[in-house]
Order: C-alpha cells, then structure tokens, then sequence
C-alpha cells in the first residue's frame, strides 16, 4: 500500500463502479440509446394486405405510443411465426417500414452487446483513473512508486484486441463468401508494408526503434553483468525488426474489416448529410485527421518541416518538446471527434434496412415473409458489432498515445514551452530515508526490508526497460495502427465509390 499509494482507491473505486453501477449507468449504451432510430419490420399480416392491394402505405401522422404499439405488435408476431405461416409476396410490393427510436430495452437482447457495453465502460473507467493519476503524480512528486494507471492502459488495450481478434475469427469461419480471401489478401498486404516501414529506417520515419534497441540491449548486458552472467545481449536487430512486422501483420489482420466498415459508413454518412455543411466538414477532418497525424512521423514533412530544420524552410514553428506533445495531443481530438460522430455513423448504418427495401423493390419476382423480415432486423441485430468496430481501433490508439506519453516519459504540458513543463514536473524531496526501527519491532522491519527489496528490483527493471525504449517500441505500435487503418479504410472508400 506504501508502494502504490492513493492510486489504489482509484482503481478500488474504478472496480466498484464497473461491478455494482455499470449495469445501471453505462457510457456505451447512453451513446446508442435515445439517439438513434431504427427500421420496423412488416408483419405478415401487413404483408397479406399489401400483397392483396388492400393497403397502400402505412399512416404517417401515427403517434408515438401508437408506434410503440406496432412494434410490439410486430415482435409479437415475430416470435408467434412458424413455418406453417410462410408465404411469398412480390418483391416490389410498396412496403413503407416505420421507424422507432432505439431504447435501452431494445440493445439488450443485440449480439455484441455485453462485450460493447463492457469495453466501454471499462476503457471510461482507465481513463478516469488515468487521468486522476496523472494529477496525482503533477500535485506530489513521486520517486519510485509504480504507476497503476500503465495496468488500466494495458488492460484496455488488451480487451480491444481480444474483441477485434474474436470479429476476426468470425469472418475467417466463413466457408463461403470471400471475407477469408480478403482477409489473407490483406494480411499479406501489410506484412509487405510493415517490412517496407521498417527498413526505411529512423531517417525517414522516426520511430526511435534503433536508438530504443540499442539503449536495451546495452542496459541487459550490464544488468546480466551485476548478476554474474555473461551475454552478449539479446536478439539481433534484425530478428527484432522480424518480431515487429510480424505483430505488425496480426494488427493489419485485426484492423482488415474495421476499416473496411469504416469506408461503407464513411460514405453513407456523406450522403445522408449533404445539405449540413458543418457535418460534411467534420466528416471530411474525420477521415483525414489520421493522415495528418501519419505524416508528422515522417521526418521530412514532420520535424524537419515544423521544427524549422529544412534547408527550404528556416521559420520554426515548434520546438523539439512542443513538437512532440504536439502529436500526442492532434492524436486525442482524433479519438475525440470520432467518439463524438459515433451516433451519426450508426443512424447510417440503420439506414440500410430502407435501403435494402429500396433495392428489393426494383427486382422482379417473389420473396417469402420471412426473408423481408429479417432483411429489416437483421441490420439493427447487428448495430453492436458494427459499433465495436468503429469504436475498438479509437480505444487502442487513445490507450497506446497514454502509454507513449507515461512511459515514453513526455508531458503534456511540453506544447506550452518548458516553463509549463517546469511547472507541471515536480522534484522529489531528497533525504527520504526508511524510519529507525527498535528490537521488539521484527515484523515491521520485516516488511521495509521486503519493500526495499521490491523497490531495488524495480529499479532493475526500469533501467533495463527505460524510456527511450519504450518510445520505439509504443512509437511503432501507435503509428502502425493510425497507418493500418487509415489504408484499409481508404481502400475500402476506393471500392464502395465504384460500386455505388
């Protein structure tokens, strides 16, 4: 307790919070519920009377509560259908589908949900106790304490590979259809990539990967050194780079269909919102925030153009420090915005049910009841799993900035100028010795000793793992995942453009 401090009724509170409140209060499904509407289903007696020309549309000035009566008249007959009330109705019957704002109620019984809502409010959680660490470690300088909220980060970041790795797995199972083939196409694609991204060197794109390697591997062979063994340190830079494009390939294959889903949605957006000005201009910065911020870690168009090092441009627009809080900071307003046009994105997706009706009526032929309906339910049953991948990938590069920033050892404050920095850094008091302890007082001493000793090992491992590694290593991970996704997104945006 001594060790970790306050930071231990943070993530008591935090924990608390996720068992007893979150399934009460929950930020994923305030985000989806009340702010979006979606398509009804016809029921099958609505199907007769339009098949019958007995009717000719549906009543638009119902009220609300009678729309909630129809829809639970349509559940009803939903879950009363058997297959001894199947029956075909011409595909360009002039089906009008009624709409109903999507309650709490109605999320529940989706798939994905429970790993929806429980990403959700955990990655809320990380960031609350996050950001109450980060106050903590600016209001009371701090030595040698370990910081928790690295644990949330790790844990966050962790819960987003496993849903997208398990969506992943899904489209792999697939035996037909080509979801398989366009995945393996795809991870090829990016093992080319990374390997490409890797040889070009820290020159070309600062990644400190090489000045991180060699900072670890000098840091090993001294501690193996202290211990009494001999080594002549790690892995080779080479098999580094090896293990690095091929977890860079395993985040390709997980970022595939996300983006992918992303470009679908990107469009339909734009086109359900061409007379509001402002929403196109956000989509616009939306979709191309993320080059923006993949452009700043090539050195050439980055540092060397900012910082004023270019033999073409001399003005300095940032310093090195400002440069550097400069991209954590763009990287959190795009994770922001794309949290804020979450809603947007997913009333676009409910809109295929309209037109998929749209579509259907221009074919000829005929088309059982139940394939109408489930035409229409089937894109609401799907609005969490589409959610998770619009929303995953922001979680893991907003976790991986946090990680970047804490072990990375950057300040947020640098974008103000070192006086800020100076301001928001605080020493630590010298002279912090254990207390003199007495005969009779075995089991405390004891207990410092143990801690001393937890203490010295974790100096070991933070000077083996020290901070210019960790910043090659999070640097690659972050921009490869901002890169990744932007190119499959951007290459999705390519083929539906084509096909519309």
């Amino acid at each position: 307790m001594a060790v970790l401090g306050l930071q231990v009724v943070f993530s008591l509170v935090m924990f608390t919070f996720l068992h007893k409140l979150s399934p009460y209060y929950s930020i994923g499904r305030w985000l989806l519920s009340k702010r979006l509407n979606r398509y009804l289903h016809p029921t099958n007696e609505e199907l007769k009377q339009l098949s019958s020309g007995t009717q000719t549309g549906k009543q638009v000035n119902q009220t609300s509560k009678a729309k909630r009566r129809a829809e639970q008249r349509r559940n009803a007959a939903n879950a009363s259908s058997d297959k001894s009330e199947a029956f075909t109705v011409p595909r360009n019957i002039p089906i009008q589908l009624d709409q109903a704002q999507v309650e709490d109620i109605d999320l529940v019984t989706l798939q994905y949900y429970s790993d929806y809502t429980w990403l959700m409010d955990f990655c809320l959680s990380a960031l609350i106790v996050y950001i109450l660490t980060e106050v903590y470690f600016i209001v009371t300088p701090h030595k040698i304490e370990l910081n928790l909220s690295i644990l949330w980060c790790l844990l966050a970041i962790a819960f987003c590979a496993r849903i997208l790795g398990s969506q992943t797995w899904i489209y792999l199972r697939i035996p037909e259809g080509g979801e398989r083939t366009l995945l393996v196409t795809f991870t090829f694609f990016f093992l080319v990539f990374a390997m490409g991204a890797l040889i070009v060197g820290d020159n070309v794109i600062e990644f400190g990967i090489e000045d991180g390697y060699k900072n670890f591997s000098e840091n090993a062979v001294e501690f193996l050194k202290q211990e009494g063994m001999t080594s002549h340190g790690p892995v080779s830079f080479l098999t580094f780079k090896i293990v690095l494009a091929f977890l860079g390939t395993l985040i390709g294959a997980l970022l595939t269909f996300p983006g992918l889903r992303l470009a679908k949605l990107h469009l339909d957006t734009l086109k359900y919102n061409q007379e509001r000005r402002i929403v196109q201009v956000l989509l616009q910065i939306n979709y191309l925030l993320p080059l923006l911020v993949v452009l700043l870690w090539v050195k050439p168009v980055g540092r060397d153009l900012l910082c004023g090092k270019s033999f073409s441009r001399t003005k300095t627009v940032f310093y090195e420090d400002q440069f550097e809080g400069f991209r954590l900071i763009l990287i959190l307003i795009m994770c922001g915005l794309r949290i804020v046009l979450l809603p947007l994105f997913m009333q676009s997706h409910l809109n295929l049910a309209h037109e998929k009706i749209e579509s259907m009526k221009k074919e000829s032929g005929r088309i059982t009841n139940t394939e109408v309906q489930k035409t229409v339910a089937r894109v609401f049953f799907y609005l969490c799993m589409v959610a998770i991948q619009y929303v995953a990938p922001v979680l893991l590069i907003a976790f991986l900035t946090f990680l970047l920033k804490t072990l990375g050892g950057y300040s947020w404050a640098s974008l103000f100028g070192e006086t800020a920095v100076d301001f928001f850094t605080p020493t630590s008091k010298p002279g912090m010795k254990l207390p003199k302890l007495g005969a009779d007082n075995s089991t405390l001493e004891t207990i410092m000793e143990s801690a001393a000793q937890f203490t010295n090992a974790l100096g070991d491992l933070r000077g083996i793992f020290s901070p210019v590694w960790y910043r090659g290593v999070i640097t690659f991970f972050l921009w490869w995942v901002i890169t990744v996704w932007f190119s499959s997104t951007s290459l999705g945006i390519m083929y539906y453009s084509q096909n519309q």
